[in-house]
């Protein structure tokens, strides 16, 4: 009778009590690793030796912990990116922003819950140039009995798309830094590591993703590059897109994805084809006169049974400069906004802010090839300089003298953001400056490029947050008409948002996670450039609302 009403109960339990998650753990080890490219070698910074990196697996609401050991030279962070880190900002990973580095020979274990999340994101080194080869996969399942909201796929992969250079890329940061110009560009594009057969290196083999004839397959896009946007085509495929940046969309078809640095994209591509191969294509998009790699990665389909001399079926990328092709992409995205997965707009706004993202010029008298200046980058005309105490630390232990709170709301110099006449001086301002938010606070930020040098699409990043991207305009932003014509019905939902090339976009988040929250370019030349700034987001009412204590392992400056 015992064992018959505790059967019950049991049952009872799982019917009306949630499963929660469980504990997930992984180890980093992060070595040197020599590895061949491009018809040559190098040692690069791996993890596990793995290039790229493994992939971390959870379902919502599990908790994660990752123990990362760091065997190499250089100081260490490792960012969860798109993670929320709810109240656990000290998981978050960004140098000097949440955490000192991990230095040689030492560990730290990062630990975060994923709490209201499902999809792709990724992680990444968050220190130095050391992303382009530290970098991997997250796949975050549903909770377990919890569908997706369109027809499960038979299969799936990741794809990672990224940059390979024959240089050591902290040799070629350094470089750039020391002369005040730009740095080289990467070699190839990568495709999970790979940039497939080039013209000065024809027998390297590429990536090859296995297909059966009939089946569907959900491809987990992220693009971990360094500094180029790529698109993104299958030979004679058409894609369903389904999630950015781990939110689900209104799924739609398309043929070319775009995809910037730190954004994700999950499709549904059908093996619906004859049997053979099929060309896979990344390639750059800059609709500005700016350098990039311009040497497409490729990676073949390939359907079960055909034979290896099938001839590939080859696609044709779009131009490198093909903006109605991105913004064809970019304007299809809308969240799913069903009763499950509502998009949570914020409708009245708390902080109305405008920033402006772009280059500058100050003076360096070392910079010689520069003639005694160097590129800088700013938003609202501040360069950031990174603390050598962390902000976080700072912040909640009270420490003084390592940040102010009086980052500006608005330009503290209006102009012609988008015209071809700059200011009076391109020189910007030094500061760690935070902009500070109270808990809750509801924000409206517009992100304005400007002209100043070039003017250039920036793939911005908040840390910390999901925002919505409400409007998006060429030229300057206007507070009084551009505003009539936002959706605050279905907007994407995202993590990292490309601000247009000579134009503007604006999104809106509510501040409901406590601490400091770094927000950037994802270009990394413009990140190191300074085109960085933080929100501090104060505590709110009890314990739930307030940030959690630093666990006893976070590393020392």
């Amino acid at each position: 009778m015992e064992s018959n009403l505790l059967r019950i109960f049991v049952l009872l339990a799982f019917c009306f009590f949630p499963a929660f998650g469980i504990t997930r753990h992984y180890k980093f080890n992060v070595v040197m690793r020599n590895m061949s490219r491009l018809c040559s070698s190098k040692p690069i910074v791996t993890v596990n030796g793995r290039f790229p990196g493994p992939t971390i697996y959870a379902r919502e609401d599990d908790t994660v912990l990752i123990k990362v050991v760091n065997h190499v030279k250089y100081n260490l962070t490792i960012h969860w990116h798109g993670i929320r880190q709810l109240r656990s900002g000290w998981a978050d990973g960004p140098a000097y922003i949440t955490q000192c580095p991990i230095q040689p020979g030492q560990s730290y274990l990062y630990n975060f819950t994923i709490t209201g999340q499902r999809g792709t994101l990724f992680w990444h080194a968050h220190i130095l140039w050391l992303r382009a080869t530290v970098h991997g996969a997250i796949v975050i399942l549903p909770k377990r009995g919890v569908p997706y909201p369109f027809p499960k796929p038979n299969h799936e992969a990741v794809v990672v798309l990224g940059e390979w250079w024959k240089s050591d890329t902290e040799a070629v940061i350094n470089e750039a830094l020391s002369s005040g110009l730009a740095p080289n560009v990467s070699d190839a594009n990568t495709i999970n590591g790979h940039p497939g057969p080039v013209s000065n290196c024809p027998s390297q083999g590429g990536y090859t993703l296995s297909v059966a004839p009939g089946k569907t397959y959900m491809l987990r896009l992220i693009n971990a590059a360094l500094n180029d946007e790529l698109f993104f085509k299958i030979a004679g495929h058409k894609m369903t897109v389904v999630e950015v940046d781990a939110t689900y969309v209104k799924p739609f078809k398309t043929d070319t994805i775009v995809i910037a640095p730190g954004q994700t994209t999950n499709v549904i591509v059908t093996a619906d084809q004859s049997f053979g191969k099929y060309m896979v294509a990344a390639s750059p998009f800059m609709d500005s006169p700016i350098a990039v790699d311009n040497v497409t990665a490729t990676a073949t389909l390939h359907y079960t049974g055909a034979l290896g001399s099938v001839p590939t079926t080859l696609t044709r990328a779009p131009p490198q400069n093909a903006t109605s092709v991105a913004n064809n992409f970019i304007d299809s995205l809308r969240s799913l906004n069903s009763k499950k997965y509502p998009a949570k707009v914020p409708k009245n706004v708390d902080h109305s802010l405008l920033f402006t993202v772009g280059l500058g010029i100050n003076p360096c008298p070392s910079c010689i090839p520069a003639n005694g200046s160097r590129v800088v980058a700013s938003i609202n005309n501040v360069t950031f300089v990174m603390p050598t105490t962390a902000l976080l630390q700072a912040h909640f232990f009270g420490i003084k003298g390592v940040f102010t709170t009086d980052f500006p709301a608005n330009p503290p110099i209006v102009f012609n953001y988008t015209g071809t006449v700059p200011p009076a001086s391109l020189a910007t301002t030094n500061g760690t400056k935070l902009y500070r938010l109270p808990y809750n606070a509801t924000v409206q930020l517009v992100l304005q490029d400007t002209g100043i040098i070039a003017p250039e699409n920036h793939p911005i990043h908040l840390h910390g947050f999901n925002f919505f991207a409400v409007g998006k305009g060429l030229g300057n932003f206007n507070p009084k008409t551009d505003p009539k014509n936002f959706n605050l019905v279905d907007p994407v939902e995202r993590n990292t948002i490309g601000v247009p090339s000579g134009g503007w976009v604006a999104i809106r988040f509510r501040a409901d996670n406590p601490g400091v929250w770094f927000m950037h370019c994802h270009l990394e030349i413009h990140t190191t450039w300074g085109l960085k700034m933080a929100f501090l987001v104060d505590n709110g009412k009890g314990p739930n609302e307030s940030l959690l204590p630093p666990p006893e392992d976070l590393p020392k400056c």
